[in-house]
């Protein structure tokens, strides 16, 4: 297995009542490869998945890195696995950090998080806090008792601030998004991860309220179903161009487990078109864009990648760079 590292797990804690800490450090005692807040690695899990976590706590040390899961009711396997399978001293393989949601220079940063969308925007916080950057962190969660990290975002700070809101004190997002989300002054970034509807929430009114696109941020969770994903009733073939193999993708397959069916390697992690391993360059055809990963302008260029693992063509033919 080509690119990943052995890392064991050297620790495993509470954070809230909900999520699990993790700290992986190297199977060979050397350090880790450097890392930047909004990076995040994929997890190849001994239950047969892969998983993509992103990094959190200090990006300064190489000696560890630290993931926080949750655990979903809803699960595919990897929070279950990691909730009550995982122990200490296992040997993992996982990726080199990437990073798709990566912090730029302003003179204010404002991180809205929900939930386990925390786990990047606290490694963003502390990397603030070190390098002197104002910021202000806003964190929603359902009680206090769910919340993660919750003494280490309690404690002071000198160039900013972090608030924790809990739904059941009267506090959701759904009702002060509004309020903390003011007109921008000066040079500021916005970064917002959680749940889709929370990010939407956050994009709608920042734009209302006079925010550029290119000043505004989000890394999704999980997938945003819009109607049209249900619509997959339309056949339409997909050709490779560097052998001129054409296969037809039908409505109850995608792309990838077709090519993967005919014998195409495929770099699958996710499935779910919010992590980007997938992502292939399109010579010729419409994408019916249905990942997260990619931003509006990225889904709009003249140059256009699709995400095999979930995204279609609203033409009859898909030429790809593969």
């Amino acid at each position: 297995m080509n690119d990943v590292l052995k890392v064991i797990v050297d620790g495993l804690w509470r954070q809230g009542d909900k999520s699990l800490a993790v700290r992986l450090v190297a199977e060979n005692g050397e350090p880790l490869p450097a890392w930047q807040p909004g990076a995040h690695i994929d997890v190849h899990l001994p239950c047969g998945i892969i998983r993509q976590y992103s990094l959190t706590g200090t990006s300064a040390s190489r000696e560890s890195y630290l993931i926080c899961v949750a655990k979903e009711s809803a699960s595919r396997g990897g929070s279950q696995y990691v909730h009550e399978t995982l122990r200490p001293g296992q040997t993992l393989l996982i990726s080199p950090p990437r990073n798709l949601f990566p912090l730029h220079d302003a003179d204010h940063v404002l991180l809205l998080a929900a939930g386990v969308g925390l786990t990047p925007l606290y490694a963003m916080a502390l990397h603030l806090e070190a390098v002197g950057t104002s910021f202000t962190l806003h964190y929603y969660v359902k009680s206090r008792a769910s919340a993660a990290f919750l003494r280490e975002l309690s404690r002071p700070l000198k160039n900013g601030v972090c608030l924790i809101h809990c739904s059941d004190e009267g506090e959701s997002a759904r009702h002060g998004l509004n309020n903390v989300i003011s007109a921008p002054g000066g040079q500021e970034r916005l970064y917002a991860c959680g749940p889709a509807g929370f990010m939407t929430a956050a994009t709608e009114i920042a734009t209302a309220k006079g925010w550029p696109q290119a000043w505004l941020h989000s890394e999704a969770f999980q997938p945003v179903l819009s109607p049209a994903i249900e619509d997959n009733t339309q056949t339409f073939t997909v050709t490779l161009a560097s052998s001129g193999e054409k296969w037809p993708v039908p409505g109850d397959k995608t792309i990838a487990q077709v090519l993967i069916e005919n014998g195409v390697d495929v770099p699958l992690s996710c499935e779910m078109g919010i992590c980007g391993a997938c992502l292939t360059p399109v010579i010729d055809g419409v994408v019916d864009h249905r990942d997260t990963v990619q931003s509006e302008a990225e889904k709009s260029a003249a140059r256009q990648y699709i995400a095999l693992c979930c995204s279609r063509s609203r033409s009859e033919n898909l030429l790809i760079d593969l």
